[in-house]
């Protein structure tokens, strides 16, 4: 939502008590939010835009993508990632990190678009994913060196063996939602995203979920970026907690139970 134009009366008032103009700008939050959230988030935006005299604009990205960016000086009020881990990494390079909570949770889900595998396969039942490659086949991924689904699927792959036959056979995407891209397109038989994304998309299935416990738990820490003079970030930040906006999460799949204001 555009600002209304301060009228001369306004702007008269405004010099007299000597406040600035730019005021109004705390209206206008930027967002930087894991590629993982885009759904989700987009459609909480819309219905918190559409009660709240409030421009939101949300970039997506992988959270180290985001996090990189804001520590070089993109503009950012609200950061939320896709794992604890590049948080701390913010923090660690002197970025003002403020009112930091732990939002949502996830799943690591193995996904195809392809008829020709089976309707289940379930991550260390004793069959490798290997087999579901076949000649030549690559299995996709969110690229393990940085963005967080790679990570942890570079952890559940070792804690179940296979990463060593694996690794050579990877299709790293620059983040989540490009690892998703190339098995709806069926450039790779099966890949490795979050359970969240095979539920935003109609073209994919699961084909299992990999074991909680061979991976970090998957948390989305949410903070503000130096913003606590930004009454519209903080409202923001504190709505996106709150029951009406969990809800939503938890449609497009989230776990909302680790939620702290």
């Amino acid at each position: 939502m555009l600002t209304p134009p301060i009228n001369c009366r306004s702007l008269a008032a405004v010099l007299m008590f000597g406040l600035p103009v730019t005021a109004t700008a705390a209206t206008e939050v930027q967002v930087a939010a894991a590629a993982s959230l885009t759904d989700a988030l987009n459609e909480a935006l819309s219905v918190y835009e559409s009660h709240n005299q409030v421009d939101v604009t949300a970039i997506y990205a992988s959270s180290s993508t985001l996090a990189r960016q804001i520590a070089n000086g993109s503009p950012a009020d609200l950061f939320l990632s896709a794992n604890v881990q590049w948080m701390d990494w913010l923090e660690a390079q002197g970025i003002n990190v403020q009112q930091r909570s732990d939002l949502l949770q996830n799943r690591l889900a193995l996904v195809s678009a392809s008829s020709d595998l089976p309707e289940q396969f379930t991550p260390g039942e004793g069959i490798h994913i290997t087999t579901l490659l076949g000649d030549r086949n690559r299995l996709s991924v969110g690229d393990p060196d940085h963005v967080p689904a790679g990570i942890y699927t570079k952890q559940a792959l070792e804690a179940l063996g296979e990463w060593e036959e694996l690794q050579p056979l990877l299709a790293r995407g620059n983040d989540v939602r490009a690892a998703l891209t190339l098995v709806e397109r069926q450039e790779t038989p099966v890949g490795v995203v979050y359970q969240t994304d095979a539920f935003a998309s109609e073209r994919v299935r699961v084909l299992g979920l990999f074991p909680a416990d061979s991976h970090d738990p998957i948390t989305y820490p949410i903070a503000l970026i130096d913003a606590e003079q930004n009454a519209a970030a903080i409202a923001l930040r504190e709505w996106l907690a709150s029951e009406e906006a969990l809800n939503i999460f938890a449609e497009h799949g989230f776990d909302t139970s680790i939620s702290t204001p």
